[in-house]
């Protein structure tokens, strides 16, 4: 396969596009609908609301902790291979959960074994995106992740209806049918070649790039010769180490840090959103139209946050929007205890769920712009790995603070202030990369200190592993105009 000197920005980038937006529908809006079973879980097994949590928490928690293993075998193997397996792998999960007799089965069934397929066909999916497309990434992504959306509005009455006719372990074999669609998506999934990609790994690992007749040249060399088989084992742990050097960049430390705050906040209210309406009188259909509500609207915000950050207005304030949508989606938890009637939970499904899909949109464009296209997957797959912890801990948490108090205030302040400090916390790192930036300037004005400037620049380059792309054109530059003199 000849490399790509850039992505196309189209053509089979469309049906990438569209074999994600299916993968984004039979993950993660089931994962969504698996709250409309919250209230029949607990009824049935007889259970409180902090052990009927734990479901949600470990489907989310394995969804996202066999992120990395998802982007490993898409990046070893085949993206197609890993979806399609993911696909079995959870439509398995689902059926053996219909049959389930205690929690503890759908611990297994429902949580470990359907989220480890979500993993699988989640992170490599997504990226595939970001290999497709460069200059129109964000509205590909916005079309690409707002299928999370579209699920649920459509999803949520369905599983409510499948319910009330065939039980919910009739619902959830009929989901597990419906997720085997996973291994389609899968099959649209064809790999392509970026010259970026070569720029990873040195020598033997670029043979994707070189003849047929000079690989089979290679293979008998590493045959024969034990000096090369080694060689050829320290190119590989320098690529695995390559994969995942973005670990060092400090950008990237304080975005983990960031998504895990943002992960503890957002995660409850999918879980609690149903179970709160019916606490304040709202009907069984209203509440799962509540969420439908929330599924429509975040479509909206996938598409138009995607196609707004796209213009050349705001392509550069991307980082800031992703910032905006957080924290406005924190203020919502906020406010939503003194919601108490149906009429008022409307506005807040329309609110909070335009926000939840903007800001979802650009997780992945971020992360794009703090380490690059061609560490994307491996990124990726760190990222949605980060969210695990928070995935598993916060909907157990706010149970049990709604078993202690009696209410759901405590639980939703909680999400509400975890959301707004992560959104500050970026905030103020991005200030103060500003301010430094502006200091790296100011040295670089004295026409004495340039070659001083240069090296201490490369210097902490070399140390810290990462130097943003503005700082070093400045400095390239600065460097030209020392040697021409």
């Amino acid at each position: 396969m000849a490399p790509r000197a850039r992505p196309p920005d189209g053509g089979w980038g469309w049906m990438i596009v569209a074999g994600c937006f299916l993968v984004t529908i039979c993950t993660r809006a089931v994962t969504r609908c698996i709250s409309i079973f919250f209230v029949e879980f607990q009824a049935y097994f007889g259970q409180d609301y902090a052990r009927t949590a734990w479901i949600h928490s470990i489907a989310d928690c394995a969804t996202m902790l066999c992120a990395p293993l998802g982007s490993l075998i898409s990046n070893h193997v085949s993206c197609q291979v890993g979806i399609m397996l993911g696909g079995l792998l959870a439509s398995t999960g689902l059926i053996l959960s219909s049959f389930a007799t205690s929690l503890e089965h759908l611990y297994l069934s429902l949580g470990v074994l359907t989220g480890l397929g979500f993993a699988l066909c989640y992170s490599p999916a997504i990226a595939m995106v970001g290999k497709y497309f460069n200059k129109r990434k964000a509205l590909a992504y916005g079309i690409a992740m707002s299928g999370s959306g579209i699920g649920t509005f459509i999803l949520a009455p369905v599983v409510q209806l499948l319910i009330e006719q065939f039980s919910w372990r009739g619902a959830l074999l009929i989901l597990g049918g419906f997720v085997l669609n996973l291994c389609v998506c899968g099959a649209l999934m064809r790999p392509i070649a970026l010259e970026e990609d070569r720029k990873t790994a040195p020598g033997l690992l670029e043979q994707d790039y070189v003849p047929e007749a000079q690989k089979q040249d290679l293979k008998r060399m590493s045959l024969c010769s034990p000096l090369i088989k080694a060689w050829s084992h320290e190119c590989l742990c320098y690529c695995s180490w390559k994969e995942y050097d973005f670990l060092l960049m400090p950008g990237f430390m304080v975005l983990a840090v960031s998504v895990l705050f943002m992960a503890y906040g957002c995660s409850p209210l999918f879980v609690y959103l149903v179970p709160y309406a019916l606490s304040v009188g709202v009907s069984h259909q209203q509440a799962a139209f509540l969420m439908s509500i929330l599924g429509v609207i975040d479509i909206i915000g996938n598409i138009t946050f995607g196609w707004l950050t796209d213009r050349r207005c705001l392509k550069k304030y991307r980082y800031f929007c992703y910032l905006f949508a957080v924290g406005m989606d924190g203020l919502c938890c906020l406010f939503l205890p003194v919601l108490q009637n149906f009429p008022l939970l409307v506005p807040f499904s329309f609110t909070f769920g335009y926000f939840d899909g903007a800001y979802v949109t650009l997780i992945p464009v971020v992360t794009a712009d703090v380490v690059g296209t061609s560490s994307l997957s491996s990124a990726l797959g760190v990222v949605y790995f980060l969210h695990a912890i928070p995935y598993l801990l916060s909907p157990p948490v706010a149970g049990w603070l709604v078993d202690t108090t009696g209410s759901y205030t405590a639980s939703f302040l909680l999400c509400g202030f975890s959301m707004i400090f992560s959104s500050t916390l970026l905030c103020f790192a991005r200030l103060a990369k500003k301010i430094k930036r502006r200091r790296l300037k100011s040295l670089t004005g004295d026409t004495h200190s340039k070659q001083h400037v240069w090296t201490n620049g490369a210097i902490a380059y070399s140390v810290t592993g990462e130097l943003d792309q503005k700082d070093a054109e400045l400095l390239a530059v600065d460097s030209n105009s020392y040697s021409n003199r």
